[in-house]
């Protein structure tokens, strides 16, 4: 990865070219085939990195409407486009909502795949609802942290898993009970109508026995191999929805949703950040433009 010059983006049909204030970025998705090819499987080569932003419509593209020129938006770029680690990008303005003047382009950066994950996770796939029990690994994690807050909001039961370093944070957030995944069994959380996971692997597997007669296993990692015994497993990848971001940005403007923002980098400093090894807690943020 290198900091380099790239053409000015096009506005197709419908979109609109934003500005970049800030951006975030999930570690691992220079390892998704999205990032190096086109909706066709066709390389698209050299890329530019990053799905989230916060920024400032620049431009119009023939036919757009629901934005303007001059409005502060945040959301999720395509997953087989130029993404938003560069000062100007292109983005369906469908994926786009608008961004309150009072809310900071650095932590609005921090919500679009967590928040919507973590919603999309819980509520459209898991169906959790008041009173039941939500069992959310790596909970003190960009997505995990955020689920359980909105679990917590719905009047949820929350039992959180992690590493011991995350027991505070975790707590902090408000998860009920925390399963040690270094020192304690997993088994030792007993059952949940939903089960939230972000792991995969050996831990996806055991968390099917966890899920309540009539529940969910939801997974953002891989298809479950393991079926519940009485219940559904569902994988998912996030989609945009510019209502639910909106819903969002009012959760985070009144308080309610705090999401957890880590280090805070230049564009100049975004190569490192993707380095093996650079691993801190919370969002890691690329600050790409100033007002």
């Amino acid at each position: 990865m290198s900091l380099t010059d790239m053409p000015y983006p096009h506005a197709a049909e419908n979109d609109v070219i934003v500005r970049v204030r800030a951006a975030g970025f999930t570690r691992g998705e220079l390892d998704w085939p999205a990032t190096w090819t086109d909706r066709a499987g066709r390389d698209r080569t050299p890329s530019v990195p990053g799905h989230e932003l916060s920024g400032v419509v620049v431009e119009l593209g023939y036919g757009t409407t629901g934005l303007s020129v001059g409005q502060r938006v945040f959301g999720l770029a395509d997953w087989t486009r130029n993404g938003t680690l560069a000062e100007y990008t292109a983005v369906e303005a469908r994926n786009l909502a608008p961004l309150p003047a009072d809310i900071d382009h650095t932590l609005a950066a921090a919500l679009p795949i967590s928040g919507l994950t973590a919603w999309q996770g819980l509520f459209d796939h898991g169906r959790l609802t008041t009173g039941q029990t939500v069992l959310i690994h790596g909970a003190a994690g960009g997505v995990g942290s955020i689920a359980v807050q909105l679990a917590r909001e719905v009047g949820a039961r929350v039992i959180g898993t992690g590493r011991s370093a995350a027991r505070d944070r975790a707590l902090a957030l408000g998860v009920d009970t925390f399963i040690d995944l270094q020192t304690q069994k997993l088994e030792d959380a007993g059952q949940a109508d939903v089960v939230f996971d972000v792991i995969g692997g050996d831990i996806l597997d055991r968390s099917a026995a966890l899920v309540r007669p009539g529940g969910t296993l939801v997974s953002i990692v891989m298809p479950p191999k393991v079926q519940p015994k009485d219940g559904r497993a569902v994988f998912f990848v996030v989609e945009p929805d510019r209502a639910r971001l909106a819903e969002l940005a009012a959760r985070l403007r009144d308080g309610r949703l705090k999401p957890v923002v880590g280090t805070v980098r230049t564009l100049a400093e975004a190569p490192a950040a993707f380095a093996p090894g650079q691993r801190s807690p919370g969002k890691t943020i690329i600050r790409v433009t100033e007002d």
